[in-house]
């Protein structure tokens, strides 16, 4: 009988082995490693992902395009209204993942950001199509011209476009976040699986790009702007049923009743500063009374150290921070010089949907006697490029690394990032090139004055500066995302991701910063700037070799910050 008994309690008890600790289902209950997360919930994750930034990017890629068509700016200013509209794109992600980690949760983060995005969406199609419209009164001639559509319209798009960035801000950071949660970092098999997450998700994501350059962008420009917002509307609304499908195969991971780790942290700061007039000795007699072990990263940034005592030697419960809290606030203060090094990169990334898209309008775009490649799908060369050399990188070069250093991603996170800050440089160097070339080419052709003029080079010498850039995004890119997700506490993983997407954020804040100073300072008084509506009259090539420049003193800043990083203990770099 106890025989039976036992072999009918393991049939009802799952094996601990197959729980994975810490995660519950949709239901609350403990999850079964085989019957929950992994690949099959990341598909369903990643699937929403491509349709996210086919959405994301229908509109982003040819935007700068759609302001001085239709609106009739300037490029100076749409180039500033595109990347303050990114910018803020980039920043909102802080403010969706607090309230993802601190009230709402990853799941229902998302899925509320979808239906805002749907709906932003949905009235940026209506604003695009509104009969007071007149699109043909706003096309480029020979020489350039403004129009001014109705004031309640401009308006309505404004607030459309910025309704989308308030969704991708509550999107972004909570998707891929909530993927990496699908695979436990505790397992060697899946750790390994959650590295190769970080590429494969960037791998589908510049699918859903790519797509996404090479028909809406004709659409757009060639048949309807409304129907080239409105379809992204669509893709977004099944990208909200996809996700909401997978929901019985996810893994929702225990979020503990203390305090909130924004508080805990910013308790840290606090106390830390009440204490600034405490001896190191006072501490340290601290450290020595509760046990503290000394390890490598604990000498770091010691002055938060003083958050262990009171300034009046009070030790009363909720005033003194234990060690694992302070712990916690280093590892987000040792992000900060990995973080401002890398702004450059922003910057440089900017360029892509802004600068690069003008350029390419000037040049000979025609394939055939009828049919003309649009400016902003020479974007896709990013995509191709990252979706080309990711499969190569995660199944070949991968390997290669593992065996050479033992470690399971290869290489650090840091040193992937470094690559790819090497490789953004040589692409604004050789944007430089091209562009002195396409002025050349300009003036020999007596073409200075004719902005509406085709300049007789083919666009194809713009394809090495996409390229370049695509795979140092294969780089910068994913090692960004996987070394914020990874070095930040475990309640602060969303946190983490928002901070790496803030790094754009500020980027397309400084470029737009950049340009218009850079404006003023080379404009005015007859003379023509660097960024002249007339580019056969500007000097874009200026500006890149500036990039360039700041590039190579942003990369000896960054190699000098890396290499003196500390990983977080049981980080698996």
């Amino acid at each position: 009988m106890a025989a039976i008994s036992t072999a009918t309690e393991a049939v009802e008890t799952p094996l601990l082995d197959d729980v994975v600790e810490g995660s519950f289902d949709y239901k609350g209950r403990p999850v079964k490693r085989s019957k929950s997360g992994r690949w099959r919930s990341a598909s369903f994750i990643i699937g929403v992902e491509v349709a996210e930034r086919f959405a994301y990017y229908g509109i982003s890629s040819n935007l700068i395009n759609y302001l001085t068509g239709p609106l009739g700016q300037s490029t100076a200013t749409a180039a500033e209204n595109v990347n303050a509209w990114s910018g803020t794109a980039s920043l909102l992600p802080l403010l969706g993942a607090f309230i993802a980690d601190s009230f709402l949760g990853r799941y229902r983060t998302i899925v509320i950001a979808s239906v805002l995005y749907i709906l932003g969406l949905g009235f940026l199609t209506i604003s695009a199509v509104l009969p007071s419209f007149k699109s043909s009164e706003c096309q480029p001639i020979e020489n350039v011209i403004s129009c001014s559509p109705p004031e309640f319209q401009i308006i309505f798009f404004f607030f459309s476009l910025y309704l989308v960035a308030l969704a991708q801000g509550g999107h972004k950071p909570c998707v891929q976040a909530f993927g990496a949660d699908q695979f436990d970092g505790q397992d060697p098999e899946e750790c390994k699986a959650k590295s190769s997450f970080f590429n494969w998700w960037y791998f589908g994501m510049c699918g859903g790009t790519m797509v996404a350059l090479s028909i809406l962008n004709y659409i757009q420009d060639n048949l309807s702007w409304g129907l080239g917002f409105g379809i992204p509307c669509l893709v977004m609304g099944v990208a909200l049923i996809l996700f909401l499908l997978g929901t019985m195969t996810y893994r929702f991971h225990v979020h503990s009743d203390e305090m909130s780790p924004f508080v805990r942290i910013g308790r840290v700061f606090v106390n830390a500063a009440r204490n600034w007039r405490t001896t190191s000795s006072a501490i340290s007699m601290e450290e020595e009374s509760k046990g503290i072990l000394p390890y490598q990263g604990s000498a770091q940034f010691k002055f938060l150290n003083k958050a262990l005592v009171q300034a009046d030697g009070s030790k009363e419960d909720g005033k003194v921070c234990s060690i694992s809290e302070i712990e916690e606030a280093k590892a987000v203060v040792r992000l900060f010089p990995i973080w401002v090094t890398s702004l450059v990169y922003a910057i440089v990334f900017s360029q892509s949907s802004t600068l690069f898209t003008k350029q390419g309008v000037t040049m000979d775009r025609s394939i055939g006697p009828s049919f003309e490649v649009p400016a902003a799908s020479l974007l896709t060369f990013i995509s191709f490029s990252i979706f080309v050399f990711i499969p190569i990188y995660d199944r070949i070069l991968v390997p290669i690394a593992r065996a050479i250093t033992r470690k399971p991603s290869g290489i650090t996170m840091l040193q992937r990032i470094g690559t790819g800050i090497v490789i953004s440089c040589l692409s604004m160097f050789i944007a430089a090139l091209v562009e002195m070339k396409r002025l050349e080419t300009a003036q020999e052709y007596g073409l200075v004055d004719k902005p509406g003029a085709t300049v007789p080079m083919n666009v194809a010498w713009l394809i090495p500066q996409y390229v370049l850039l695509g795979v140092s995004e294969s780089f910068t890119m994913v090692g960004l995302q996987e070394f914020f997700y990874d070095q930040m506490p475990s309640e602060l993983k969303s946190i983490g991701l928002a901070l790496y997407l803030s790094i754009f954020g500020i980027g397309s804040f400084l470029s737009s910063f950049l340009i218009s100073i850079i404006e003023k300072a080379t404009g005015g008084d007859g003379r023509d700037s660097w960024f002249a509506d007339n580019l056969n009259r500007a000097h874009l090539d200026y500006f890149y070799w500036l990039l360039a420049t700041l590039s190579a003193m942003a990369l000896i800043a960054y190699l000098y910050f890396a290499k003196s990083y500390i990983y977080n203990r049981g980080s698996n770099i």
